[in-house]
Protein backbone atom coordinates (compact mmCIF):
# COMPACT_ATOMS: atom_id res chain seq x y z
CA UNK A 1 0.00 0.00 0.00
CA UNK A 2 1.77 3.33 -0.98
CA UNK A 3 1.18 6.08 1.58
CA UNK A 4 -0.86 8.14 -1.05
CA UNK A 5 -3.70 5.45 -1.10
CA UNK A 6 -3.58 5.42 2.94
CA UNK A 7 -4.85 9.29 3.10
CA UNK A 8 -7.29 8.78 0.28
CA UNK A 9 -10.26 7.93 1.28
CA UNK A 10 -12.53 5.42 -1.06
CA UNK A 11 -14.20 6.30 -3.51
CA UNK A 12 -17.78 5.65 -2.12
CA UNK A 13 -16.60 7.68 0.86
CA UNK A 14 -15.46 10.63 -0.92
CA UNK A 15 -16.80 13.75 0.45
CA UNK A 16 -19.43 15.49 -1.76
CA UNK A 17 -17.64 18.84 -1.45
CA UNK A 18 -14.24 19.72 -1.47
CA UNK A 19 -11.49 18.80 1.82
CA UNK A 20 -11.17 21.79 4.01
CA UNK A 21 -7.80 23.57 4.28
CA UNK A 22 -8.44 26.54 6.58
CA UNK A 23 -10.86 27.40 9.27
CA UNK A 24 -12.23 30.04 6.80
CA UNK A 25 -12.48 26.50 4.27
CA UNK A 26 -14.60 25.19 7.24
CA UNK A 27 -16.94 28.18 8.22
CA UNK A 28 -17.35 29.19 4.27
CA UNK A 29 -18.50 25.08 4.33
CA UNK A 30 -20.91 25.73 7.16
CA UNK A 31 -22.43 28.64 5.61
CA UNK A 32 -23.03 27.34 2.51
CA UNK A 33 -24.98 24.82 4.21
CA UNK A 34 -27.00 27.04 6.24
CA UNK A 35 -28.36 28.74 3.36
CA UNK A 36 -28.90 25.58 1.37
CA UNK A 37 -31.21 24.79 4.13
CA UNK A 38 -32.77 28.13 4.06
CA UNK A 39 -33.02 27.68 0.43
CA UNK A 40 -35.13 24.43 1.20
CA UNK A 41 -37.20 25.75 4.02
CA UNK A 42 -38.27 28.50 1.46
CA UNK A 43 -38.78 26.86 -1.41
CA UNK A 44 -41.41 24.75 0.82
CA UNK A 45 -43.59 27.67 1.60
CA UNK A 46 -47.05 27.66 -0.65
CA UNK A 47 -48.45 30.12 -2.50
CA UNK A 48 -50.18 31.79 0.62
CA UNK A 49 -47.05 31.66 2.40
CA UNK A 50 -45.44 33.67 -0.44
CA UNK A 51 -47.54 36.18 -0.27
CA UNK A 52 -48.09 36.67 3.46
CA UNK A 53 -44.27 37.09 2.96
CA UNK A 54 -44.41 39.90 0.11
CA UNK A 55 -47.34 41.64 2.39
CA UNK A 56 -45.35 41.59 5.31
CA UNK A 57 -41.98 42.54 3.77
CA UNK A 58 -43.70 45.63 2.00
CA UNK A 59 -45.55 46.27 5.93
CA UNK A 60 -42.07 46.43 6.93
CA UNK A 61 -40.42 48.95 4.73
CA UNK A 62 -40.12 52.57 4.42
CA UNK A 63 -42.09 52.99 1.38
CA UNK A 64 -45.00 51.49 2.97
CA UNK A 65 -44.90 54.58 5.60
CA UNK A 66 -44.70 56.72 2.35
CA UNK A 67 -47.05 55.53 0.60
CA UNK A 68 -49.77 55.80 3.87
CA UNK A 69 -48.16 59.44 4.28
CA UNK A 70 -49.10 60.08 0.85
CA UNK A 71 -52.62 58.82 0.81
CA UNK A 72 -53.77 60.33 3.93
CA UNK A 73 -52.32 63.56 3.19
CA UNK A 74 -54.30 63.92 0.02
CA UNK A 75 -57.48 61.71 1.15
CA UNK A 76 -57.45 64.34 3.83
CA UNK A 77 -56.59 67.53 1.65
CA UNK A 78 -58.73 66.93 -0.81
CA UNK A 79 -61.99 66.69 2.06
CA UNK A 80 -60.87 69.55 3.96
CA UNK A 81 -60.57 71.45 1.01
CA UNK A 82 -64.35 70.60 -0.40
CA UNK A 83 -65.34 70.67 3.24
CA UNK A 84 -69.01 68.80 3.83
CA UNK A 85 -69.09 68.36 0.00
CA UNK A 86 -66.43 65.93 0.46
CA UNK A 87 -66.65 62.42 0.03
CA UNK A 88 -65.16 61.51 3.21
CA UNK A 89 -66.05 65.17 5.35
CA UNK A 90 -64.42 65.36 8.86
CA UNK A 91 -63.69 63.36 10.84
CA UNK A 92 -63.68 61.26 7.88
CA UNK A 93 -65.30 58.07 8.83
CA UNK A 94 -64.63 56.15 5.16
CA UNK A 95 -60.90 56.84 5.98
CA UNK A 96 -61.07 55.51 9.43
CA UNK A 97 -63.07 52.27 8.59
CA UNK A 98 -60.42 51.87 5.88
CA UNK A 99 -57.59 52.14 8.02
CA UNK A 100 -59.32 49.73 10.61
CA UNK A 101 -59.77 47.15 8.38
CA UNK A 102 -56.25 47.19 6.90
CA UNK A 103 -54.91 46.93 10.68
CA UNK A 104 -56.84 43.52 11.00
CA UNK A 105 -55.58 42.48 8.40
CA UNK A 106 -52.04 43.75 8.58
CA UNK A 107 -51.97 42.23 12.04
CA UNK A 108 -53.34 38.79 10.83
CA UNK A 109 -50.46 38.65 8.09
CA UNK A 110 -47.86 39.73 10.39
CA UNK A 111 -48.81 36.87 12.50
CA UNK A 112 -49.07 34.41 10.32
CA UNK A 113 -45.66 35.13 8.94
CA UNK A 114 -44.46 35.07 13.11
CA UNK A 115 -46.15 31.62 13.18
CA UNK A 116 -43.97 30.14 10.09
CA UNK A 117 -41.09 32.50 11.65
CA UNK A 118 -41.48 30.57 14.78
CA UNK A 119 -41.88 26.97 13.51
CA UNK A 120 -38.80 27.21 11.37
CA UNK A 121 -36.61 28.21 14.75
CA UNK A 122 -38.14 25.61 16.30
CA UNK A 123 -36.81 23.62 13.95
CA UNK A 124 -33.49 24.90 14.02
CA UNK A 125 -33.42 24.53 18.03
CA UNK A 126 -34.11 21.11 17.67
CA UNK A 127 -31.79 20.92 15.08
CA UNK A 128 -29.33 22.83 17.70
CA UNK A 129 -29.63 20.38 20.27
CA UNK A 130 -29.47 16.93 18.51
CA UNK A 131 -26.16 18.44 17.10
CA UNK A 132 -24.94 19.30 20.61
CA UNK A 133 -26.06 15.77 22.08
CA UNK A 134 -24.36 14.44 19.40
CA UNK A 135 -20.91 16.77 20.40
CA UNK A 136 -21.56 15.68 24.05
CA UNK A 137 -21.58 11.96 23.33
CA UNK A 138 -18.47 12.26 20.67
CA UNK A 139 -16.65 13.93 23.80
CA UNK A 140 -17.51 11.75 26.23
CA UNK A 141 -16.68 8.69 23.85
CA UNK A 142 -13.25 10.60 23.25
CA UNK A 143 -12.58 11.20 27.11
CA UNK A 144 -13.19 7.91 27.81
CA UNK A 145 -10.46 6.29 25.20
CA UNK A 146 -7.97 9.25 26.45
CA UNK A 147 -8.36 7.68 29.38
CA UNK A 148 -7.52 3.86 28.10
CA UNK A 149 -4.56 5.59 26.63
CA UNK A 150 -3.49 7.23 29.48
CA UNK A 151 -4.00 4.28 31.38
CA UNK A 152 -1.77 2.87 28.94
CA UNK A 153 0.63 4.64 28.63
CA UNK A 154 1.15 4.57 32.46
CA UNK A 155 -0.66 8.12 33.21
CA UNK A 156 -2.46 8.20 36.11
CA UNK A 157 -5.67 10.53 35.22
CA UNK A 158 -8.10 8.06 37.52
CA UNK A 159 -7.66 9.62 40.38
CA UNK A 160 -9.37 12.92 38.39
CA UNK A 161 -12.70 13.38 39.82
CA UNK A 162 -13.72 15.91 37.33
CA UNK A 163 -13.03 13.39 34.82
CA UNK A 164 -14.52 10.49 35.88
CA UNK A 165 -17.82 12.68 35.96
CA UNK A 166 -17.41 13.93 32.69
CA UNK A 167 -16.98 10.36 31.17
CA UNK A 168 -20.39 9.57 32.49
CA UNK A 169 -23.31 10.14 29.70
CA UNK A 170 -25.52 13.30 29.77
CA UNK A 171 -28.93 12.53 30.81
CA UNK A 172 -30.85 15.23 28.96
CA UNK A 173 -33.87 14.81 30.59
CA UNK A 174 -31.88 14.98 34.08
CA UNK A 175 -30.44 18.22 33.52
CA UNK A 176 -33.82 19.73 31.72
CA UNK A 177 -34.86 18.98 35.12
CA UNK A 178 -32.84 20.20 37.24
CA UNK A 179 -32.67 23.42 34.99
CA UNK A 180 -36.61 23.90 35.49
CA UNK A 181 -35.68 23.35 39.39
CA UNK A 182 -33.15 26.07 39.03
CA UNK A 183 -35.47 28.73 37.26
CA UNK A 184 -38.48 28.07 39.79
CA UNK A 185 -35.96 28.65 42.54
CA UNK A 186 -34.70 32.18 40.85
CA UNK A 187 -38.58 33.12 40.40
CA UNK A 188 -39.31 32.21 44.02
CA UNK A 189 -36.05 34.22 45.20
CA UNK A 190 -37.28 37.10 42.95
CA UNK A 191 -41.21 37.02 43.64
CA UNK A 192 -41.69 40.25 46.06
CA UNK A 193 -42.31 39.42 50.00
CA UNK A 194 -45.90 40.42 51.45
Amino acid sequence: MTSGSATQPPPSQAPSSPQPHTVEDVVQQNLDTILQLDKAARAQRTLPDRVVDAITAFCGSLAFVWVHAVWFGLWIGENLLHGRTGFDPYPFPLLTLMVSLEAIFLSTFILISQNRDLQLSERRNQLDLQINLLAEQENTKMLAVLSQIAEKVGVAVNQDPTMQVLEQATRPANLMEQIEQAVETTEQAAKPKL
